[in-house]
């Protein structure tokens, strides 16, 4: 089969190869058919190493597609399901998944450091255990979520990360009130999708942040009531809050210069909303003053900050009702061949999110 290759950490460009092969299906496990994966800027910082993934890898966490083959002891799956890949799915047993909080199981880490391929006698990891540039894969049966037949391969990749994520992160993890002033900073796929997500929770304000203006200008299209550059989040800060701050601020870049941009931006007794994934040494510095004296929460967002397919019932139930565009998000369509095309789009601020036809 097919599949999109990464040989080594750091380079820029992805080798679409054939003869990619995959192993048995083993018990407790699925084969899948990847029909549509979605381009996520996690991807990139995989690639790049600021999330760690050994190397040769394929990139992709975010896809849908068919079961082919079920393994001995699946239950709950068969041949033909279409499902959405889960890259960190729940045990279902765990405290954490007891508690209602599957997004921070840590039972799917334990396939994370398997091989999902093999490629010229030698063996390739699946980015976060699955890897979804790829014609097909094998993944752990939790790794395979039942997707509705009416959803489309399409939008069911964009449910599989970003769009949970995000949406999550204003309706789970923030619990964005109505009438509230909200700002995200970062609007790729994950900070348009925060923004829907406000937007649905009933948020007055929110004003969309980012350098590229392409993604500000989309950003008015999915909810954002203003959208500016970051050299001009102060002076709307001041007209829009009288400089008290916001409510809510999202920060979905990944980098600590941009969390404390947003702790900043976030008014006394507010809430701070990390979403976006950075480096593990890239630490965040706030003094121990301001933290006693401003009362500001500070509420990380892990995979929406919720059960993983509760995330996923909830944006179903939304877009079905008409008020997520998801549809709207896909900027870009192309062949497995033209992935790095995709990524130099992503890179630029061209693609709000690339589908990868499969």
């Amino acid at each position: 089969m097919r599949a999109a290759v990464l040989h080594q950490t750091g380079q820029e460009k992805l080798e679409v190869h054939t003869g990619v092969e995959l192993p048995t299906t083993g018990p407790g496990q699925v084969r899948v058919r990847m029909r549509a994966a979605s381009l996520c800027h996690s991807d990139l910082s995989a690639m790049s190493g600021v999330l760690p993934q050994p190397a040769p890898f394929v990139p992709g966490h975010e896809g849908a597609g068919e079961i082919t083959e079920v393994g001995a002891g699946v239950q709950g799956l068969a041949v033909g399901d279409h499902v959405v890949i889960c890259w960190m799915p729940p045990c279902g047993v765990c405290p954490s998944c007891s508690r209602g909080q599957g997004n921070l199981c840590l039972a799917g880490f334990a396939t994370m450091g398997t091989p999902n391929y093999r490629y010229d006698g030698t063996d390739i990891f699946g980015f976060s255990g699955t890897g979804t540039f790829a014609e097909e894969t094998v993944v752990a049966a939790g790794c395979a979520v039942k997707l509705p037949d009416d959803v489309p391969f399409e939008i069911g990749a964009l449910i599989g990360c970003g769009v949970t994520t995000g949406v999550g992160a204003a309706i789970h993890t923030a619990q964005v009130e109505p009438g509230s002033s909200v700002v995200v900073i970062g609007c790729g796929g994950v900070g348009i999708a925060a923004i829907q997500g406000a937007r649905v929770a009933g948020a007055a304000q929110i004003v969309a942040v980012d350098p590229v203006a392409a993604r500000r200008d989309r950003a008015l299209g999915f909810g954002a009531t203003e959208a500016v550059a970051p050299e001009d989040l102060a002076e709307a800060q001041q007209r829009l809050t009288g400089g008290e701050g916001f409510d809510y601020a999202f920060e979905v870049v990944g980098r600590s210069a941009t969390v404390r941009a947003a702790y900043d931006a976030t008014r006394r007794g507010g809430a701070l909303v990390v979403v976006g994934a950075g480096a593990m040494d890239d630490n965040a510095q706030f003094n121990m003053f301001e933290l006693f004296f401003n009362e500001k929460r500070i509420l990380p967002s892990l995979y929406g900050g919720s059960d993983v397919p509760r995330g996923y019932r909830t944006v179903i139930d939304l877009w079905r009702a008409g008020r997520l565009d998801l549809a709207g998000m896909i900027t870009h369509h192309v062949p497995l061949e033209s992935v790095n095309e995709a990524i130099e789009q992503m890179r630029t601020g061209e693609a709000l999110r690339t589908v990868i036809d499969l």
